[in-house]
This record gives C-alpha cells, sequence and structure tokens, in this order.
C-alpha cells in the first residue's frame, strides 16, 4: 500500500467528480467547511471523531485524508493509536484490521 500515491489518486477522482456535478461537490465542501470551523471542539478533536468512524464504516479513502489532516493539525501518533483503540472497541473485529491500516498510512506518511 502506498498511502501518498493512494490520497493523490482519490483526488484525482474527486476532481473529475467536480467536474462532472460541481454543485453536489461545492455544496459537500461548503457543509465540511462550516463544521470544521463551527462548534466548539477543535480541527484536532473533529478529525479524531471521523477517522474512528471511517475505520468502523471501513472507508480506506477516508482513512487516508483523516490521518492526513490529523498531521497537519498537530496530532501525535499517540492521539491517533488512542482513537484507533476506541475505534477498535466500538467496531471489533473489522475495526481492528482497518485501525492497523490508519496506523500503516500514519507511518508512511510520516516516513516523506
Amino acid at each position: 500500500m502506498d498511502a501518498r500515491a493512494s490520497i493523490e489518486e482519490m483526488r484525482d477522482q474527486l476532481r473529475s467528480l467536480n467536474r462532472a456535478h460541481p454543485d453536489a461537490t461545492r455544496g459537500f465542501g461548503a457543509m465540511q467547511k462550516a463544521i470544521k470551523e463551527g462548534g466548539v471542539l477543535g480541527v484536532k478533536e473533529k478529525e479524531f471523531v471521523a477517522l474512528g468512524i471511517a475505520i468502523a464504516t471501513r472507508c480506506m479513502p477516508c482513512i487516508e485524508f483523516h490521518v492526513e489532516a490529523l498531521m497537519k493539525a498537530g496530532a501525535s501518533r499517540e492521539e491517533m493509536a488512542d482513537v484507533c483503540a476506541m475505534a477498535i472497541n466500538m467496531a471489533g473485529g473489522p475495526g481492528l484490521m482497518y485501525a492497523a491500516k490508519a496506523l500503516a498510512v500514519w507511518d508512511q506518511l510520516a516516513d516523506g
């Protein structure tokens, strides 16, 4: 698995979707921005929630994007591992498998 290549491939696919239906993607982007900028939780905490949900729902592109966002938000690998543990608790065996993938993404992105 090459996390960087996977993230770039997904970004290319999202750009293509944006060209095909800009209203939908613009609306989704506006919602994301409003959620990240509003409320009482900080961006890092919101990204932890998003990562936990991504693990529980087994969305690999979501995991990659949220791990990347957590790194940019100043999260530590130890904090992320704690979130992974909670996701495992909530999602059982499949959560365990995807939590391991989330840590692998962190390690790949941290190495470059």
